[in-house]
This record gives structure tokens, C-alpha cells and sequence, in this order.
């Protein structure tokens, strides 16, 4: 049988971590351990956790969403770890859901669905996001950071190095995983309002370094995705910027500033071959 571990993070949740571990009752047969992983939370966390039954591990300092999860996956010897958050997000209900797809995936995630917030300023930076996930990925994702997913565990240790400490985590291994071509599986959930702690999100820091991360990610898959367009852009723009100053001038005429912007764009062709071939060499290697 296929062996699971729990991992859930953790930090100011001691106020709905309790019954959330309890709800996780009617399941506690399919899981090996319950990781409660507390971050370095200022109230009662880890109490809260201990006295639910859970196995308790305690950051020192606060590291980050993503360290958390890293610190339970690598206590855990399961084959797969189910990851979900503390704060009251995921129904416990909706377990079997992604365990029932298991060992054929590597990866099964819950994927939200419901009537969102009626108001959430990170919404349109949320789509952005989404939408350069998509286009680099050259494929639809249907939740790019879902908190509540199954993977399994050794393609997490595989890739410690390069998954953020940060709440990127979920986006990141998303991106590593597709690109790399495992099987991965997205099953409809519901997502409950938060009722934990407050989130540490921050929309303009956070966001910036997700896009990033991203673009880091499918750098070390497809970094063409990534050089293409900026290249072809350039280019257009010399040739559009040649075209109106021979219109203007009644003559054929290319400026000096048209062949700069369109040997930029060469140059920036080539600097993604290079990068596509580092990128190749690199996965051989691996």
C-alpha cells in the first residue's frame, strides 16, 4: 500500500489548528504521521498541535512557508507527503479526493473552486501571475499555488535547492514538475474562507518575487519561452521604426537607432540559445 505523511505548516494558527487536526480524525488511518511544522509562532502553535496528536516540529526562526514544508518532507519517510495549510483553507473532506489518485500520479492537487472573496486587491496581480505561468509553461495550469496538494516526497528532496523558502513554494514545484513532464493531476475542491492567523502575503514584494521565480523556473527548462519574445519584440520595433522614418522621408531609409534596437534583438536570440544549451546541459548532467 502506498504509504502517506501529513505535512501541515504552520504559524499563529494555535486557534484553528486544534479542531482542524481533529476534523483530519475520520482520515488519520491513511496517514503514517502527522507533521504539524510551527515556524516560529508567537502563541500557543505547537501546544495547540501537540495536544491534537500531531508531531510537532519547532523552527527556532521564522523561515518561511516554504522551509516549513521542506522541514516536514524531509522527516517524513513516506512516499507521498499531503500538504495542506493550517489556517482552515482545505476541508478534510476533500481528502480522499487526491489520495484516490494515487500512485499513478506524482503530483495531485486540489484545485479551488466556489464563489471567491467579494473583494481581494491581490486579484489582478493573482492573474498576471497566472497568465506568465501559463505562457512560459506553454500550457494551462488550473491552480498555479494551491497550498493543498500530494506529491510525492523524493521529487521534493530531488529539488530542495532550487524550491523558494517563501509562499512560492506551491508555484514553483507546480512549474518544476510540468515542465519536467511528471504526471500531474488537478482535482476540483472547495476553499473555505481564512480563519487562522493573518496572512504574511505582501502583494508588491511578494508578487514581484513570484514573477521572478517563475521566470527562473522555466529558465532552467525552456529558456527560449523566455528570450523569444523579448528578441522578436526588438526586432519588430527596428523594422516598424525603419519603416515609418522611409514613409516619412519619402526615401528607403534605415536609422542608425533601428539597426541598434534590431541588433539587440539578435543579440538577444542568441543569448538564449546559449542559455537553451547551458539549460540541456545542465538536466543531462542531473
Amino acid at each position: 500500500m502506498t504509504t502517506v505523511d501529513l505535512v501541515i505548516p504552520a504559524y499563529n494558527e494555535a486557534g484553528t489548528l486544534s479542531v482542524f487536526v481533529k476534523e483530519i480524525a475520520p482520515y488519520r488511518e491513511r496517514f503514517g504521521t502527522i507533521f504539524v511544522v510551527d515556524d516560529c509562532s508567537t502563541d500557543q502553535t505547537s501546544e495547540s498541535a501537540q495536544e491534537s496528536g500531531a508531531m510537532v516540529i519547532r523552527h527556532r526562526r521564522n523561515l518561511g512557508y516554504g522551509a516549513a514544508i521542506k522541514s516536514g518532507v524531509k522527516a517524513s519517510r513516506a512516499e507521498f507527503v499531503l500538504i495542506m495549510d493550517g489556517d482552515g483553507q482545505h476541508r478534510p473532506e476533500d481528502i480522499p479526493l487526491l489520495l484516490q489518485q494515487i500512485p499513478e500520479n506524482d503530483m495531485v492537487v486540489g484545485e479551488r473552486v466556489g464563489k471567491p472573496s467579494d473583494f481581494d486587491p491581490r486579484r489582478p496581480g493573482k492573474k498576471l501571475l497566472h497568465w506568465v505561468a501559463n505562457f512560459l509553461a506553454r500550457q494551462r495550469i488550473p491552480d498555479l499555488n494551491s497550498g493543498f496538494r500530494l506529491v510525492r516526497r523524493q521529487l521534493i528532496l530531488d529539488n530542495l535547492a532550487l524550491l523558494p523558502d517563501g509562499f512560492s513554494f506551491s508555484t514553483t514545484v507546480t512549474l518544476l514538475l510540468l515542465k519536467a513532464n511528471h504526471e500531474v493531476k488537478y482535482v476540483p475542491v472547495r476553499s473555505e474562507a481564512r480563519t487562522g492567523g493573518k496572512s504574511r502575503v505582501r502583494f508588491f514584494r511578494d508578487g514581484f518575487n513570484t514573477l521572478l521565480l517563475i521566470i527562473r523556473t522555466i529558465m532552467l527548462f525552456d529558456p527560449l519561452r523566455v528570450f523569444l519574445p523579448g528578441s522578436a519584440a526588438l526586432v519588430g520595433l527596428g523594422i516598424l521604426y525603419s519603416l515609418y522614418d522611409s514613409l516619412s522621408k519619402q526615401r528607403l531609409n534605415i536609422p542608425d537607432g533601428a539597426v541598434l534596437v534590431m541588433l539587440a534583438g539578435v543579440l538577444v536570440f542568441f543569448f538564449g540559445l546559449i542559455a537553451d544549451q547551458i539549460s540541456a546541459m545542465r538536466r543531462s548532467l542531473k
